[in-house]
Formats: structure tokens, C-alpha cells, sequence
């Protein structure tokens, strides 16, 4: 069989990690012919793997519609495709063949809702780009998603046969690293996330406002954002710096630190919006605590973690109880 794997969005982060690890498992397969359909990220190719590249469609969001909808089906034509791999959430149009869909993204099947003023960019995400989401899996051969909630929802909201579904659990590499030990005279409160507003920032903020209205002092928050990345994020660095609270704003950090500051540090996660929430099974992985918003991806992936406890997820006061059995005076 001549597979088609379709994933021109890809260029770094979390969907390149993805494309990655199916590379891997695509390269032990020698029994099947894969086609890679790319933009900017290299792969090498193999006697049964071909990689192609088309670099000009980061150009634009219109040379990226006009590949998708004129020149992609195209190929699966010329090289005579059996099937379909889409890695991009919407299935390859005009394919004419088959096609596999992996839903890696969550927003359209969460349970909030973001209304257009909080973030248009969510908001589309959600109502419009959903939609296509959601017609695309009605027509999909198969679905793969990462966790079993994302299954369940999407069987749920697409109204298919759970048995279309397929839960295909991402391949992580875990780092090793000390046994996990905090200085209880400083803890340390880790929170590795983006600055996108679903990851929930204002909420651990509200928490470390408890503390410090409460006497607590001596500790310390960690974020991997800058602190200049959006207008919610920078309000919140010069809140932090006004009220003299002990947040900093560290930017994206090495893979190897990152483990190294798992393993010294509590993991605080209030993000109500993963598709699986990785920074839960790093952190588990070295034995670490962990703070989580109440959320299905989280109780799928730590709810049976002993050293894991919940807070709902904008209740800043239970996050604050939570840090406090930390902290001393």
C-alpha cells in the first residue's frame, strides 16, 4: 500500500514532535510506501519513504489554502496513493481515496467556550476551524487522538461509531534525573506553558496574591513565558512586579532543564484545555507534585498519581490552599 502522509502546518513545537514519531514508526514498516507531504521540516528519505517539500507555502495563509485546495490532491494522483495520513486536523481535500485524520486539537471539543472579544483567534478556532474539524471526522475512514477523553467527545459530538476511533498515545521521551527533592524552605513552583489564555495564568497569578496577603513570602513561581508576549501576559508581569511577588518570567527553556526543574519544583497546571497536557507526565515521571486544574485530560493522564491534587479551574483560592501546605512563614 502507497500511504500519503499530509502535513504541511508542521514546522515546530508539539505538531513536530508528532510528525516525528510517526516518521519513526513509518521507517520500521517496510512493508508499506509512504509519501511525506511537507512544508519546511526535513526528513530523510528511505528506500520505502519519500519526502517532499514545498517551503513556499509558509508564505502565507493563501499559498497555504491554495495548496491545500488546488495543488495537494494532485500528488495523490501522480504518485497512484492507496491512502490518505492527514496530521493536521482537516482531512486532505479532493483526495479521493481513503483518508485517516489525527485530531490533535483540542479546543474545538473543550467545554468552555471562548466568546471573540476574550480571543478571536480561540474563538475561530472553536467555531469555525471546529466545524470543518467535525465534518472532516464524519468522513474520515478512521480517527486518531491522543487521549481517551478526545475519543469519547469526538464520538460523542460527531455522533460515529466508537470502533472509527482509534486512541494513539504519542511516544515521549523521559528524561532521567535526581529523585525529585524541594527546599521547603523556598519551594519552587513550576508552570512550563505557552501564553496562550486557556493556559490560565491569571488564576495561579490570583493564588500567589493569596499567598502573599496571607505572610507568605519565601518561595518561589516559574514561568516559560517572557512576560512581552501578549497583552494579558505583559498586564500580568507588571501586576507581579507591582505587588513585588516573586514570579519570574524565564522564557522557553532546554529540554534537559526543563526535567532538572521537574525535579526541584512543584508542577502547578491550571490550563483547562489540553489535548493531553505532556508537562503532567514529565513531571510524574520524575516523582514530582503536582497542582492540576480539575479537568478530564488531567484525570486521564494523573488523576491515579498519588502525589497529584485538583482545584477547579479558575478557584484561585483552593490553588492557593494547595501551594500554602508547601510554604512556611
Amino acid at each position: 500500500m502507497r500511504i500519503l502522509v499530509y502535513d504541511v502546518a508542521a514546522d515546530s513545537g508539539g505538531a513536530a514532535t508528532v510528525l516525528k514519531s510517526f516518521y519513526e514508526e513509518f521507517r520500521q514498516d517496510t512493508e508499506n510506501e509512504y509519501v511525506f507531504v511537507l512544508s519546511v521540516l526535513e526528513l530523510p528519505k528511505t528506500n520505502h519513504i519519500r519526502v517532499l517539500n514545498f517551503p513556499w507555502i509558509k508564505k502565507s495563509p493563501l499559498h497555504r489554502l491554495y495548496f491545500d485546495q488546488m495543488r495537494a490532491h494532485w500528488l495523490v494522483k501522480k504518485y497512484r496513493i492507496d491512502q490518505v495520513l492527514s496530521l493536521q486536523n482537516i482531512e486532505l481535500p479532493h483526495a479521493g481515496v481513503p483518508q485517516t485524520v489525527y485530531e490533535h486539537n483540542a479546543l474545538p471539543f473543550s467545554e468552555y467556550r471562548f466568546k471573540p472579544w476574550e480571543s478571536f483567534r480561540l474563538w475561530f478556532t472553536q467555531q469555525i476551524l471546529g466545524r470543518m474539524m467535525k465534518r472532516s471526522i464524519r468522513r474520515s475512514e478512521k480517527v486518531l487522538v491522543q487521549t481517551n477523553w478526545m475519543k469519547q467527545e469526538i464520538v460523542r459530538q460527531c455522533r460515529i461509531s466508537s470502533g472509527r476511533v482509534e486512541v494513539k498515545f504519542p511516544s515521549v521521551e523521559m528524561l532521567k534525573t535526581a529523585p525529585w527533592k524541594i527546599d521547603r524552605d523556598r519551594p519552587v513552583f513550576f508552570y512550563p506553558a505557552n501564553a496562550s489564555a486557556y493556559k490560565n495564568h491569571r488564576t495561579f497569578l490570583k493564588a500567589c496574591e493569596r499567598l502573599q496577603d496571607h505572610g507568605y513570602k519565601d518561595y518561589e513561581v516559574i514561568w516559560t513565558v517572557t512576560g512581552k508576549e501578549n497583552k494579558n501576559i505583559r498586564s500580568m508581569q507588571k501586576e507581579a512586579e507591582g505587588r513585588g511577588l516573586p514570579i519570574r518570567f524565564r522564557g522557553l527553556m532546554p529540554r534537559r532543564e526543563l526535567f532538572d526543574r521537574y525535579a526541584t519544583s512543584v508542577l502547578v497546571f491550571p490550563s483547562f484545555i489540553e489535548t493531553i497536557g505532556l508537562p503532567l507526565l514529565e513531571a510524574r515521571s520524575v516523582g514530582a507534585g503536582i497542582l492540576a486544574a480539575d479537568c478530564r485530560y488531567a484525570r486521564d493522564l494523573v488523576g491515579d498519581y498519588q502525589k497529584a491534587e485538583f482545584f477547579e479551574m479558575f478557584d484561585a483560592e483552593r490553588l492557593y490552599r494547595l501551594m500554602r501546605s508547601f510554604c512556611v512563614k
